[in-house]
């Protein structure tokens, strides 16, 4: 999605939507059909969630803790924190439009915001703020992420110009991978990276960055902060995971999965998943690989056989993450957050 777009009006086809002063575009890729993966199809229905957690607007980026799950919702202008011991809501983060992922990292949550174009840390427990670092993302769908010392976001090359009242700005095609001192909250360096490259992941001392123009994946190196190198994937790779020693990218244009070992760097295997489009989210826990998009809301894959071993059909779905005994599946058009234990294999 575009930097002034709610991640949510990405998937309307077709139909202008105004919210909260945003326009979203009518039009869009074009995308296969989602088909799944036929013979492993059950109904989402058939998953009971122990618990549902209401979260006014859009939830959306989800990050874990070890007490709880943090949620963004950009259009109601907040983050959340899901209590995982008490199963309640119990902390409000007021950001203008969060955006662009979660991450947590030296005590603090970080968290992009597209309002105010900058980058702002809160105490993980607490959600006290701690600073705003001047820089913003370069891709509202893009992400941010910490290791080797320091937090990591993508931005624009050069400085945009503001966005009009309900116009929508042209996602920047050049962009740099900002490395953000935590303590001091500057940058420290800029990394220029591939053309529509925007979601970094720090895993296996590298920090990963998919690069969704150039269908490819992208390797920084910490050390020299300079691309150490890519590695092909499927079409439009946008969200990863990091798991069972590989780097996981899901590929919004023909809904494949593709594995990279985190080591060398190579392509291990491209899973046929069936999920293309916008939007979605990939993560690893218990063992396994998750995806969500809509109409697919959970997609489960097998490390050990590179292979589809069950999906779940129906509403809900786009942020998904797996911790405390639960999958944690944001709706992100129904305004809750479900807790549902793992589905056994």
């Amino acid at each position: 999605m575009g930097e002034s777009l709610l991640r949510w009006a990405r998937f309307s086809s077709a139909v202008a939507v105004v919210m909260a002063g945003v326009c979203v575009a009518q039009t869009g890729p074009k995308f296969p059909a989602k088909t799944g993966v036929p013979g492993v199809q059950r109904p989402i229905d058939a998953l009971v969630p122990s618990t549902e957690f209401p979260v006014e607007g859009h939830p959306d980026w989800m990050a874990m803790t070890s007490d709880g799950v943090w949620v963004t919702s950009s259009s109601a202008n907040h983050v959340v924190r899901l209590n995982a011991r008490t199963n309640r809501l119990d902390r409000v983060v007021v950001v203008n439009r969060p955006c662009s992922g979660l991450a947590t990292g030296f005590g603090g949550l970080w968290i992009p915001s597209c309002g105010d174009h900058k980058l702002v840390e809160v105490d993980a427990t607490s959600g006290k703020l701690w600073r705003e670092v001047a820089v913003g993302p370069a891709d509202s769908e893009g992400g941010v992420t910490t290791g080797a010392g320091s937090v990591w976001m993508v931005s624009a090359a050069e400085p945009e110009m503001p966005a009009t009242a309900g116009k929508r700005r042209t996602v920047p095609v050049k962009v740099v991978l900002n490395r953000i001192d935590p303590v001091k909250g500057i940058v420290v360096a800029r990394i220029a990276l591939p053309d529509g490259s925007y979601n970094p992941l720090f895993a296996a001392g590298m920090v990963w960055v998919t690069s969704n123009r150039g269908n490819e994946l992208v390797r920084v190196d910490p050390r020299t902060n300079q691309v150490a190198g890519t590695t092909p994937t499927g079409a439009m790779p946008r969200f990863l995971t990091f798991g069972a020693g590989s780097v996981w990218t899901l590929n919004q244009g023909d809904g494949t999965v593709t594995r990279v070992d985190a080591r060398t760097g190579k392509a291990l295997a491209t899973i046929q998943a069936g999920i293309p489009g916008l939007g979605g989210e990939i993560t690893f826990g218990a063992g396994q690989v998750w995806a969500t998009v809509f109409d697919f809301p959970i997609t489960r894959i097998a490390p050990r056989t590179n292979r589809v071993t069950a999906q779940w059909t129906g509403k809900g779905g786009d942020s998904i993450r797996v911790g405390h005994g639960s999958v944690w599946l944001t709706y992100l058009m129904g305004a809750k957050v479900a807790r549902i234990p793992v589905p056994v294999l």
